[in-house]
């Protein structure tokens, strides 16, 4: 493991391993697999739908816990909802519910039916937190603790809920999302209230939990029986290699997350057992991006991207399996 850079410009301190960041949606898998545990415990069927658990949810009788959690359900991302980003980029000190979520993906639902297509989807994975709590009668922060973090003893991750303190040490974290951050002077967003993520991104955890973790999840270990993780990880459906609540491009499995100020990229290389996680503290990407503002001195010259997937393709190609990420929309 290995730190570089700057985890704080004001005072010049510099990044150190065991840092912690925000890792925004590689709280998805996590989530997901809290799913399969439910299943594999007989709690609920992944061909349930979401109308037998929550209601109000548009084509909610016909999506299937399997549909939201393959992003294939057709229900609307909150995040694409004006109603949602006016507030946030406006106020990043907001508190939002999860219910506040739900219903602003589906004002902008369906978008597809059922199954049709693939669309990526925070408010998927957030009614599956709600599912979750419903089934366990618990938090969900609870349910994370008790059936991923303990067995797997990850100390140094957590559920942070509606509060923004971040737990020592960690890095300040910079973006150019929001409504007061310009090329020439990012926003640090390191205390934006983090809430709005749920189940879809809220975790926080450092670089020595995500490599235990990041081999569990690929393998199963620790996490899933032998017949759940085969079916997670046939789950797959058409070129955007995206089953339940994780990718699988080119034999290497994981997720990639982000939340304002942070990027991680986790993901397990099935043909070496080796696991790579690189997070880093700005969100901001670089290259040639026709829609993402980025930093004044990119030189644009670069196939666009975001920091940490940058890195995560060198470092794949420096150990002899170059990931080729999927192409930014």
């Amino acid at each position: 493991m290995s730190a570089y850079g700057v985890a704080d410009p004001s005072t010049g301190a510099p990044m150190q391993v065991g840092m912690h960041t925000r890792i925004g949606s590689v709280t998805k898998t996590f989530t997901g697999t809290l799913l399969m545990q439910l299943a594999e415990d007989k709690k609920l069927s992944l061909d349930d739908t979401i109308g037998k658990y929550i209601p109000g949810i548009p084509n909610g009788d016909q999506i299937t816990l399997r549909q939201l959690a393959s992003m294939t359900s057709g229900i609307a991302s909150y995040t694409m909802n004006s109603s949602f980003t006016d507030v946030y980029f406006a106020k990043p000190e907001t508190i939002f519910t999860p219910t506040e979520l739900v219903a602003a993906g589906v004002e902008k639902s369906p978008i597809f039916a059922p199954g049709e297509q693939f669309d990526y989807s925070n408010t998927n994975t957030v009614l599956l937190g709600l599912v979750i709590e419903k089934v366990t009668g618990e938090p969900v922060s609870d349910v994370f603790a008790e059936r991923i973090l303990k067995p797997l003893s990850l100390t140094s991750t957590s559920w942070p809920g509606d509060q923004t303190a971040m737990p020592e040490p960690y890095a300040q974290g910079f973006t150019l999302q929001g409504d007061y951050a310009t090329p020439s002077a990012p926003s640090n967003a390191t205390n934006w209230n983090p809430a709005w993520g749920f189940t879809a991104g809220e975790l926080i955890s450092n670089m020595p939990d995500l490599l235990t973790y990041g081999r569990a999840l690929a393998t199963g270990q620790g996490l899933l029986d032998t017949a759940s993780q085969t079916e997670r990880l046939t789950s797959f459906p058409g070129a955007a290699g995206y089953g339940i609540a994780v990718g699988c491009i080119g034999g290497w499995v994981g997720h990639t997350g982000e939340l304002p100020g942070y990027n991680t990229s986790l993901f397990y290389d099935t043909t070496t057992d080796t696991t790579v996680v690189v997070q880093t503290n700005s969100d901001i990407p670089s290259g040639n991006c026709e829609v993402s503002p980025v930093l004044t001195d990119d030189p644009r010259t670069a196939v666009c991207s975001s920091p940490a997937t940058r890195m995560f393709v060198a470092l794949s190609t420096a150990l002899g399996h170059t990931f080729t990420p999927n192409p930014s929309k």
